[in-house]
């Protein structure tokens, strides 16, 4: 499986725009999150602002052989902030892919670009991505991160350096 992870310019947004739903979908789970009269899901709140600040937002597609296999939105923080450089935004990977590595080589790809102080957070109730988080950054680190949880929801983040 050939895995490729590419940043998605302001004209293809669409792609990132329609897997966004599936990842939506997924969050029902989770969160309290309904579609439209249309069946469709709403926009994602500041999703724009991934085309718009090029310099501190970046939407990258994640491909297996050629077709899209989910997203990933990074954004780069203000110098000098407290505990971290990088924010994994949102990390999607259809369910078909999933357990293939596809997930696991994207991530490490994201760490490798982006050299710094990592945060990464899952929301509470979602076990299953906290394992992945825990494991994938603890492979990568070898064990070298720390986590925190939320005061006030819960939602576990780790944070560590690349």
């Amino acid at each position: 499986m050939n895995m490729k992870i590419e940043l998605v310019p302001r004209e293809r947004s669409q792609v990132i725009r329609h897997l966004m739903q599936f990842y939506l979908y997924d969050f029902t789970k989770y969160l309290n999150i309904d579609v439209d009269s249309n069946g469709i899901f709403p926009e994602y709140p500041g999703l724009e602002a991934f085309w718009a600040e090029e310099d501190r937002k970046f939407p990258f597609l994640i491909t297996s052989d050629g077709a899209p296999a989910g997203f990933a939105l990074v954004e780069k923080l203000e110098p000098g902030s407290k505990d971290n450089d990088y924010y994994l935004t949102e990390f999607f990977v259809m369910q078909k892919y999933r357990r293939s590595g596809v997930g696991t080589r994207a991530a490490y790809e994201l760490f490798k670009r982006f050299p710094g102080r990592w945060k990464v957070t899952q929301v509470r109730n979602n076990v299953i991505a906290q394992a992945f988080w825990r494991k994938i950054i603890g492979d990568y680190t070898g064990g070298r991160f720390r986590e925190k949880f939320h005061p006030e929801l819960g939602n576990p983040s780790q944070y560590f350096v690349t």
